[in-house]
């Protein structure tokens, strides 16, 4: 018996959400949903074409009491740039959780990827951050770091924004957009050091496999989320400053230590504290969070099928009804 596939593009989903405060709770759910168990997630499949100077993740997730499940391939080859063709692409497929059909195809070129990511740092500032953020910093200077920018001001209205780049040019560019779309004073820094030293909140948003924040930058009252590092060899923590911090909190612990963060200090030996407390026991009030304002606390997010699954159904219940996107009957 056929049945009906709705097919919507990057522009249509873009139409029908954007990175806001009920994405934003939309993901929180998504995260405590892990914690209370349940949850079917595998392990990431990452394949790393250095041939290619690309690399493609698949994750999925099955999460109880969702109407479905998604998958989502999401691949990123660094060179297209010099083709004209955008470095990011790739698709999330929404099946029912009851019968397994294929629901929707959702051709989003990494959009909701984007939103999904962004919202999981919102949430990492919500939980761990200071009540009292003046000045936040971004490091990195791509889409992310303008959508992490957008997304902590969200649930910690900050004053000031530092932003830094290994590129000046690039960097500017990034100050410039997000001056625009944030009632807030937003300034280049000079250097990586600088801007952790001002800031009661940053975020690492680069690809880096060589640390962008040192241990020693670390002061009391910091907190830092790490999103760049989602494949074995990606590294902008300092091992050491793991160690330091009051606080580290991994989205799933059992990704951190083979694609996160926490690989790196493992591998140097420096961990011996056993799996990390993870960012859904902290939603859930099963693991404790920030204790005080001078606390440094660090969150690593190395990105989860369950963020998938939660906005590709919050898409699907925002879609319903509304004739948005080409319908195909299979």
């Amino acid at each position: 018996m056929a049945h009906d596939i709705r097919i919507v593009t990057e522009a249509e989903l873009r139409g029908a959400v954007d990175l806001d405060l009920e994405t934003v709770r939309v993901i929180e759910q998504a995260f405590g949903a892990l914690s209370d168990g349940g949850v079917v997630m595998p392990p990431v499949m990452s394949m790393d074409l250095a041939e290619a100077h690309g690399e493609v993740d698949v994750k999925t997730a099955y999460v109880p009491g969702m109407s479905g499940f998604a998958i989502k391939v999401s691949p990123g080859f660094f060179d297209n740039p010099k083709l004209g063709l955008p470095s990011l692409n790739g698709l999330m497929i929404l099946f029912s959780a009851r019968t397994g059909l294929v629901e929707a195809v959702f051709l989003d070129n990494g959009y909701l990827t984007d939103l999904r990511t962004a919202a999981a740092g919102a949430v990492a500032a919500q939980h761990l951050a200071p009540e009292l953020v003046k000045t936040a910093g971004v490091i990195g200077t791509g889409v992310q770091a303008r959508l992490q920018a957008r997304a902590a001001h969200l649930v910690r209205p900050y004053q000031r924004l530092l932003v830094w780049g290994r590129a000046a040019d690039k960097a500017r560019a990034c100050a410039e957009d997000l001056a625009r779309d944030l009632a807030c004073d937003v300034r280049v820094a000079d250097h990586a050091e600088g801007l952790v030293r001002d800031s009661q909140l940053v975020i690492t948003t680069t690809p880096a496999r060589q640390p962008v924040i040192q241990a020693a930058w670390l002061h009391p009252g910091l907190h830092i989320t790490a999103m760049g590092s989602d494949q074995a060899g990606k590294n902008e923590i300092a091992p050491e400053a793991l160690i330091r911090a009051d606080l580290y909190v991994a989205d799933r612990a059992s990704q951190a230590e083979t694609l996160g963060e926490l690989r790196a200090a493992i591998a140097s030996g420096l961990w011996d504290r056993g799996a990390p407390v993870e960012l859904g026991d902290v939603i859930r009030g099963r693991a404790t969070g920030r204790q005080a304002a001078a606390d440094i606390t660090i969150c690593d997010l190395t990105g989860t099928g369950v963020q998938d699954t939660g906005i590709a159904t919050h898409v699907m219940q925002r879609l319903s009804g509304q004739d948005v996107g080409t319908v195909i009957h299979a």
